[in-house]
Parts: structure tokens; sequence; C-alpha cells
């Protein structure tokens, strides 16, 4: 099949068309979500973070590793809570384009909940097998057609040695038909296409859709930063996370919005207005005391 590829230069949130096309395949390609300052910035920040996990951390489970795809090496793969660590990563999470985008899918009572940076190591990148990234948290037959997705952010380039590959319309796929697809010996892209990428590019993909990367050898540096929205209400009613969560990340995402205006490439956008109505309407906004909330001390 073809990319159906968004510029997010020419409008200021997917259209209709692009969000079906998100629903019905499972994933959506946004080019040039980043300007040349703001992509810099993050790449700055999360090289150091990248810097510190590649000399090894011990006792912090925040860095993540795997075993390297060509020496078999321990090789960093993972770093949970860029926010936590990054301003770049607290100002990109209010980036106007991507919340309306969200919003338009979720509807107003959005929330953030995952951030990460996932490392492809030179000339070392770690398989990543064909996978869901979660399960819907309703019983099964009863899914709300509102996605719960990643968006993320690519900060190099990604070719056909390192990039992702997806299976269009597997997230819609039942649960005993991914599992068989899944299960499948080496990683066949006999049914999938490729998504090579570029700098400053965004890929939604829903969390039910089976995507993948191959090991590396020979490939260069890939860094992905994401987060993961969710709505409000189907996390109160679902889970995992407790509705303490939900309101200490509105407040979280209200922060990182106040916190692009002050940026100089946030000053000439339009910001996005966060406005979750009806049992998720927010009456009184208070600063969050961290940009931390560790998953487990908020799980139902």
């Amino acid at each position: 099949m073809k990319l159906l590829e968004v510029d997010a230069r020419k409008q200021s949130c997917i259209s209709e068309e692009q969000a079906q096309f998100f629903l019905d395949n499972g994933f959506l390609v946004i080019r040039n979500a980043l300007g040349e300052e703001e992509l810099q910035l993050i790449r700055e920040e999360m090289m150091v973070l990248l810097e510190k996990g590649a000399a090894g951390v011990e006792g912090d489970a925040d860095f993540m590793y795997g075993k390297g795809g060509k020496t078999g090496a321990k090789v960093l793969k993972r770093i949970e809570y860029v926010i936590d660590k990054s301003d770049a990563m607290k100002r990109l999470l209010g980036h106007p384009f991507i919340l309306r985008s969200v919003e338009k899918l979720q509807g107003s009572a959005l929330i953030p909940t995952w951030d990460s940076m996932v490392v492809k190591m030179p000339d070392e990148g770690i398989i990543v097998p064909w996978h869901r990234d979660g399960t819907r948290p309703e019983p099964e037959g009863s899914y709300d057609p509102r996605p719960i997705f990643n968006v993320d952010f690519y900060l190099d380039e990604a070719d056909l040695s390192n990039c992702l590959w997806v299976i269009p319309g597997s997230n819609l796929w039942s649960t005993e038909r991914a599992k068989e697809r899944y299960s499948r010996e080496g990683f066949d892209t006999s049914d999938a296409i490729p998504v090579p990428m570029n700098p400053g590019d965004v890929i939604f993909h829903d969390i039910m859709v089976l995507h993948g990367s191959p090991a590396g050898d020979g490939n260069a540096l890939r860094r992905t930063v994401y987060y993961e929205f969710r709505p409000a209400d189907l996390e109160a009613k679902y889970g995992p996370h407790n509705e303490a969560y939900i309101r200490l990340k509105q407040q979280l995402l209200l922060a990182c919005i106040e916190r692009r205006k002050s940026a100089s490439y946030g000053t000439e956008e339009t910001q996005f207005e966060y406005r979750p109505d009806g049992a998720f309407a927010i009456n009184d906004i208070q600063q969050p005391e961290t940009y931390r909330y560790a998953h487990e001390d908020f799980a139902r």
C-alpha cells in the first residue's frame, strides 16, 4: 500500500480523511512536525541522556538495556520518563499540531501517559520483534472507537536498515489472529511495509497495530521519543491508572503547554487550548510538583 503522508507545515491539524486512514490502518506519517531549532534542542538534550545510558547506569530502572544485534554486548535500548529529564521534552508535549490531532481522534479529555526514548545504537540495533504495544482495556468485542496510540518523534533518519515496519490494518485484528502473526519465526515482512522517516517527522501508531524492526548490522544511530495518549474517561473506567493519575497528568499537560509558549519557536504558533469537559473539566490549575509519575504508584 502507499503511505498517506501529512505535511504539518501546511495544515493546523490532521484532516478527516487522514484521521480515517489512521483508524483503518493503525498508523499515520506526519512530515516536518519539528522545526530546525526545536529539533536541534531535543537532539542535544537526548544525546546527553543517551551518552549517560551508553556509559552504563546501575540501579536506575529508567535506563533499559538489551543484547546488541551484532556483538551481543549489553546495549542501551530505552530510557523512560524523558519529560522529567528534559526541558525540551516538556515543551514538546505542548506541540499544538500534535495536540489538536490527538483531540480530533480522542476528544477533549485526552491525557498523556507513557513518555520514553527508544534507541537503536549504531551498528548494534536490537531487534524489536513483531508486537503490539498493549491491549485495549475494554472487553474484546466492545472496543471504544477512539484509538489509544503513541506519537513517535524521530530525531534521526530511519532508513531500511533501521526503520519501523508496520502491518496495515492489524490494529483491527482479533487477539488470536495477532498472536498467530507475531508468533512466527524470524522477522517476516511479507505482509508489512517499511516506514522510512526523516529527523523531525512523526508517526502516530495505534497500540494495537503490529509493528517491529529488524536487528541492525551497520545501521546508524536512531533515536525516537514518544508520548502515549489515552481518553481520560476510558482510563477512569478501565485503567491501568487510577483517577488520581488522570488529574495529575492533566495538570502536567497544562504546564507543558505553558512552557511551550515561552520558547522562541512557540511564540509564533497558535497554541493548543486544553479544555476537557464533563467529569474531567479543570477548575483549578496547579503547578506539578514533579514530571515523573511512576506507573506502578498509580495502578488501579
